[in-house]
């Protein structure tokens, strides 16, 4: 382990030391060691430094207690990327108070930047499972990386989704990465480590305190393009989530419930203050393709991995497998699922779960009398 790593996690431990004057000193100083080293009148000029903060730094002894998590962090297996890494995940770097650094199993790539989140209640309806996993694997398997909690219902639903794409997914808990929470995800957090990874701020060993999980919310919000709100009542964390988003210039996006159902209360509201409603994954797409070629000097015609959003029309040209070409050449006018498998050869099985993953996808959909007819 690097002797750097060493400062990064002292700091941290630095009485008076909290993420936002954290980062103004790495602003100023660029690495923790050379703070470490820096007069108490150099650190007192930081805005948020006082002198008492500064005497904190100069006088820290708790070396022990840092040795010990840097063999925490050996033992485990776990990365740990820093603010200075090239490894960090950059949109993260656009909010106000990233933190210093990521605990992380598995692994955080560059195409993770183009990410999602899709976060709702833990005691779900099985509406809102089926939906935010079918909206998940839409995205996913468009090269969207999902991000969410590994919380119990919609969350684990959202990476579920994702994995079923073959898609990546990453985790951010609220308590240290070698703890499965809850136990019962145990293979889940496994699945995701790997195909994505699973992330915290907290350290080795760490349990899922309740005032963790605000703290969470906001890496969650941080990493993402925008953030689905699947179900929640008006109580729900997941709209400290979507208040977090906005904040940071994020998109809110929100799934629509039945107006009796209290695990939609919270969605229903956020869509009455102008989140926009969500029925799959091509309403996010059109809105997140939107605000990249604004805001970030794309040409009008992105491309998001695999899916092509026009500028003029935001219809999605996706790259279809030879097999989905054969059947969508058939739809330009609805067609029976017996026609189909007469017109392409294909056996009952596999053109029934071309027709499936497709209408997922949002390829095709569905009308009356099991007749399929092409969404683009």
């Amino acid at each position: 382990m690097a002797t750097g790593i060493k400062y990064w996690l002292a700091l941290s431990r630095v009485k008076g030391i909290g993420r936002l004057n954290y980062k103004a000193l790495i602003d100023e100083f660029k690495e923790p060691e050379v703070i470490f080293e820096a007069p108490v009148k150099r650190l007192e000029e930081i805005p948020g430094i006082g002198k008492k903060t500064a005497l904190n730094i100069k006088n820290f002894r708790e070396w022990s207690l840092v040795e010990k998590e840097i063999g925490l962090i050996e033992k485990h297996g776990v990365k740990f990327l820093t603010l200075s890494d090239t490894g960090y995940p950059e949109i993260l770097l656009s909010i106000v108070d990233p933190p210093p650094y990521l605990y992380v199993k598995g692994a955080i790539c560059k195409d993770d930047n183009n990410a999602i989140a899709i976060v709702g209640t833990r005691i779900p309806t099985p509406y809102g499972l089926a939906t935010s996993e079918r909206i998940s694997r839409e995205l996913a398997g468009l090269g969207i990386t999902i991000v969410s909690g590994m919380a119990r219902g919609i969350d684990s639903a959202a990476h579920r989704g994702a994995l079923a794409a073959k898609g990546r997914t990453i985790a951010v808990l609220g308590c240290g990465v070698d703890r499965v929470y809850p136990p019962e995800n145990k293979k889940l957090y496994e699945q995701i480590i790997s195909n994505g990874a699973v992330i915290s701020e907290f350290p080795i060993g760490a349990p899922p305190l309740p005032e963790n999980f605000p703290q969470r919310n906001r890496i969650i919000s941080g990493l993402v393009k925008g953030v689905l709100v699947a179900e929640a009542s008006l109580r729900s964390g997941s709209l400290i989530t979507a208040r977090l988003a906005l904040d940071y210039g994020r998109d809110v996006f929100a799934l629509p419930g039945s107006i009796t159902s209290s695990q939609s209360k919270g969605t229903n509201n956020l869509i009455k203050q102008g989140a926009k409603l969500v029925e799959d994954a091509r309403d996010i797409l059109e809105e997140i393709s939107m605000n990249m070629s604004v805001g970030q000097g794309l040409s009008p015609a992105a491309t998001i991995k695999g899916c092509h959003i026009a500028g003029t029309t935001n219809e999605m040209r996706p790259r279809l497998s030879s097999d989905e070409e054969k059947i969508i050449n058939l739809l330009d006018e609805p067609c029976l699922i017996d026609t189909l498998i007469q017109k392409t050869g294909f056996t009952a099985q596999r053109a029934s779960a071309l027709l499936l993953d497709m209408e997922l996808k949002g390829l095709i959909q569905q009308q009356a009398g099991k007749q399929f007819t092409r969404r683009i």
